[in-house]
C-alpha cells in the first residue's frame, strides 16, 4: 500500500511540475533529443545562409528567403545580421545535416529564441519544409501570423486583379497548374511571377489572362500556346510529399498562397 502511495505521489510531483514550468521541461527535452552545438555568426551571406568559424557555411533549415534582384533580399540580410552577426548562437540539426551543396542545415537558436522562425514571423522568408520535426509546426504558425500581419513578403497585394485571379488547380503529380480570371475585365500578369517553397520561379513576360478565362502552366520546354505556359529549365517544379505555392505581383506583393498534400 505504502509502495502505491509513493508512486501515486511521484506521478502527482511530476505532473505539478510539468504544470508549472512546462517550457523549462520543453526546452530541456529538446536539448536532451536533438544534437547541438555552440559557434559565432562570423559573416551574413544572405537571409538564410551564415558562416561561423573554419569557414563553415550554415544554411538555415526550415525557411527560404529571396535571392539577389528578388524583393526583400537585403531586407532579409539586414534584419539577419542585426540579430545574430558576431554573436554566440545554438546550432540544432534535424533529420538531414547538409544540403546538395554541402552546407550545414541547422536552425539557429539565440537565447532560447529560434530565428529560422523570427525569419518568418517577420515576413523574411516562407517555410520550406525538408522533413518534418519539432520546429514544423512553429513555422507554419509563423507564417499564419505574418500573412494575418501583412509585414513585407506577406504584404497583400493591391492590384486591381489581386482578387480576380484564382488557383482552380495544382496537380504535382503532373507538374500542372490553372488560374482562373474571376472578373469581368481582362488582366495584365506581366511582370507577375509563381515560386514554390524553394528557389523554382515562374515569371510571366508580356501576357493577359482575359475576362472569365483560365490558363493551364505545366512544367516542361514545349512551344506555348494560347491556353498552355509552359516553365521551363525544371525537371519538375512541384513536390507531391508537400509543397506550396506563391503568386506575387509585378511589386513582389502576394497575390494568394496554396499549401499542397500536408
Amino acid at each position: 500500500m505504502n509502495r502505491k502511495r509513493g508512486i501515486f505521489l511521484l506521478i502527482f510531483l511530476i505532473l505539478v511540475l510539468f504544470a508549472v514550468n512546462y517550457k523549462f521541461l520543453d526546452e530541456k527535452i529538446k536539448e536532451f533529443l536533438y544534437e547541438s552545438d555552440s559557434a559565432v555568426a562570423e559573416r551574413i551571406i544572405d537571409g538564410d545562409t551564415i558562416v561561423i568559424n573554419n569557414n563553415t557555411h550554415i544554411r538555415l533549415l526550415g525557411i527560404n528567403t529571396p535571392e539577389k534582384k528578388e524583393y526583400y533580399h537585403y531586407e532579409a540580410m539586414n534584419f539577419l545580421s542585426g540579430l545574430i552577426l558576431n554573436k554566440t548562437i545554438k546550432l540544432e540539426y534535424g533529420k538531414e545535416r547538409t544540403d546538395l551543396y554541402g552546407r550545414t542545415l541547422a536552425y539557429v537558436i539565440l537565447n532560447g529564441e529560434n530565428i529560422n522562425i523570427e525569419q518568418v514571423r517577420n515576413g523574411f522568408a516562407n517555410f520550406y519544409i525538408y522533413d518534418r520535426d519539432k520546429y514544423t509546426s512553429e513555422l507554419e504558425n509563423a507564417w499564419n501570423e505574418c500573412i494575418s500581419s501583412g509585414k513585407n513578403l506577406c504584404e497583400k497585394s493591391k492590384d486591381e486583379c489581386a482578387n480576380c485571379i484564382e488557383l482552380k488547380k495544382l496537380d504535382a503529380k503532373n507538374q500542372e497548374i490553372i488560374l482562373y480570371n474571376n472578373c469581368n475585365f481582362n488582366c495584365n500578369l506581366a511582370g507577375w511571377s509563381i515560386k514554390d517553397e524553394g528557389r523554382k520561379n515562374f515569371f510571366f513576360q508580356k501576357f493577359v489572362l482575359e475576362q472569365n478565362k483560365e490558363i493551364k502552366i505545366i512544367t516542361g520546354n514545349e512551344t506555348d500556346s494560347r491556353d498552355i505556359l509552359f516553365w521551363r529549365g525544371e525537371d519538375y517544379v512541384w513536390t507531391e510529399t508537400g509543397d506550396s505555392l506563391f503568386l506575387r505581383d509585378d511589386k513582389g506583393k502576394l497575390v494568394l498562397w496554396k499549401e499542397i498534400n500536408r
